[in-house]
């Protein structure tokens, strides 16, 4: 096997530190073909749908990705802005944002980059430009606050594959979830106080995540688990009593059962049980996108008020905020512990590479 190497590297080459964020993922347009690409690399993770590949091909290629694209596009197309969907607008301005406050602290020692699990920027196409930049030393940290097989473990995943064909590896920590991290449920907590400050509060706060099927846990994915831990952070923070909010699921597909309660199924219920306005906040997605925009500000909204409702107000996610610029750094710092910043000073760098060409002179005796 021939694996990659660093055409670029020399012994007086800097070496830097380097933190690579990492999303679900974005088509590169909302059109049907762009979309059936990238659900085609989605719905083909082993890690998000667990099922006999022969029979699961079958199913994607005859069916699934027959229907689905158009659909999808059309959806993409509501939330679509110039610049791209707003995944990738607001990953783009987190790691930004990231890169601005670390390198307050270390300069031009520290590398910071943004890649998708699906789509593009690819993992791969990142960790390239990482190892051309000299990242030694890397974190990596998948924005999925609660951990489950089917997001954090797949982007492991792709990052493992990608450094098993590589000659060169670097010091590696791996940031699986941070849902009762404290700067984050601070950052949540102020998020939406300073919503409800600007727009009133409603009856109840719906705290919203993306689902998963029920099997998934039965077979001891935590990710239920650290949901409710989040929201019970969360409402401690803010004050709130148990009839003050609801954890619910989303974006469910497919016939099985997956995690409840619904929170399409609870919107519509809502109105007919006395509560007739509702926040809706999600805390799972770290940046707002077609689940939050399309789906919950459009689609749930629209349950609600058909089934009675009076007031519907969605919070939009943590995006770019300065709160959750600062909690993910102070996450990312705390990884950083114990790693040095490479001393990349013109003489240290001219000395290494003069002591390893006098001992590459030893190879042609």
């Amino acid at each position: 096997m021939n694996y990659k190497g660093d055409d670029s590297f020399r012994h007086n080459k800097p070496a830097r530190l380097g933190v690579l964020i990492a999303n679900l993922g974005t088509p590169d347009a909302p059109t049907t073909s762009a979309l059936r690409r990238y659900l085609g690399e989605f719905l083909w993770d082993p890690r998000v749908v667990e099922a006999p590949r022969p029979l699961w091909w079958l199913i994607l290629h005859g069916v699934i990705l027959r229907i689905r694209p158009a659909r999808s596009a059309k959806a993409y197309k509501t939330v679509w802005q110039p610049e791209g969907s707003p995944l990738l607008i607001h990953t783009k301005d987190q790691c930004e944002g990231i890169r601005t406050e670390l390198q307050k602290v270390y300069g031009d020692k520290i590398v910071v980059g943004f890649a998708m699990r699906y789509g593009n920027p690819s993992i791969s196409s990142v960790l390239d430009e990482m190892e051309a930049q000299g990242v030694r030393q890397l974190v990596v940290l998948p924005l999925y606050p609660q951990y489950s097989g089917s997001t954090s473990a797949s982007v492991f995943d792709a990052v493992a594959k990608d450094y098993a064909q590589r000659r060169w590896l670097p010091d590696f920590r791996f940031i699986s979830h941070y849902h009762d991290f404290p700067p984050y449920i601070e950052a949540m907590a102020t998020h939406i106080e300073q919503h409800w400050a600007k727009h009133g509060r409603n009856r109840k706060l719906v705290l919203s995540y993306h689902g998963i099927p029920k099997q998934y846990l039965l077979k001891g994915d935590p990710y239920f688990c650290e949901c409710h831990k989040t929201s019970r952070l969360l409402a401690e923070r803010l004050g709130l009593n148990e009839d003050d909010y609801i954890t619910t699921f989303q974006s469910r597909f497919g016939r099985e059962e997956w995690l409840k309660p619904y929170t399409d199924a609870t919107m519509k219920a809502f109105p007919g049980q006395g509560v007739e306005s509702v926040d809706v906040f999600c805390p799972g997605f770290s940046a707002d996108c077609l689940e939050t925009v399309e789906e919950i500000n459009e689609e749930n909204h629209e349950y609600f008020m058909e089934a009675g409702g009076k007031a519907f107000s969605y919070i939009p996610a943590l995006n770019a905020t300065e709160e959750h610029i600062s909690a993910l750094v102070a996450l990312i710092e705390q990884n950083l512990q114990g790693w040095i910043a490479p001393k990349n000073d013109p003489a240290a760098l001219e000395d290494r590479q003069a002591r390893a060409e006098k001992v590459q002179k030893q190879l042609e005796w």
